[in-house]
């Protein structure tokens, strides 16, 4: 079993910054990777960044050169979100893979305001 919490969302204007944090607790060594997803209202849940536990990373087109996917520690990883734009704006999510499921977290609103 893994737990996730998230944290860090909030309100920015437009063209400023968040830091979100993805703390997962529970069998963290069996993770092969946590993928961070968001849902904005009205719009399917999308992918936004993903790392392994290998630490490859991949983004999604409308986030990459502003959003930074990362490993803090063993088991907490962050989404550095830079230059955010209205569209960012959603419930965003972190998921954790093991070999044998998906874990969720509850979620973390962030807004941008223009």
């Amino acid at each position: 079993q893994v737990q996730l919490v998230e944290s860090g969302g909030g309100l920015v204007q437009a063209g400023g910054s968040l830091r979100l944090s993805c703390a997962a607790s529970g069998s963290i060594f069996s993770i092969n990777a946590i993928t961070w997803y968001r849902r904005a209202p009205g719009k399917q849940r999308e992918l936004v960044a993903k790392i392994t536990s290998g630490g490859s990373t991949n983004y999604a087109d409308s986030v990459k050169g502003r959003f930074t996917i990362s490993r803090d520690s063993a088991n907490t990883v962050s989404l550095e979100m830079n230059t955010l734009k209205p569209e960012d704006t959603a419930i965003y999510s972190c998921n954790a893979e093991t070999n044998w499921s998906s874990y969720w977290g509850q979620g973390t609103q962030v807004t941008v305001s223009s």
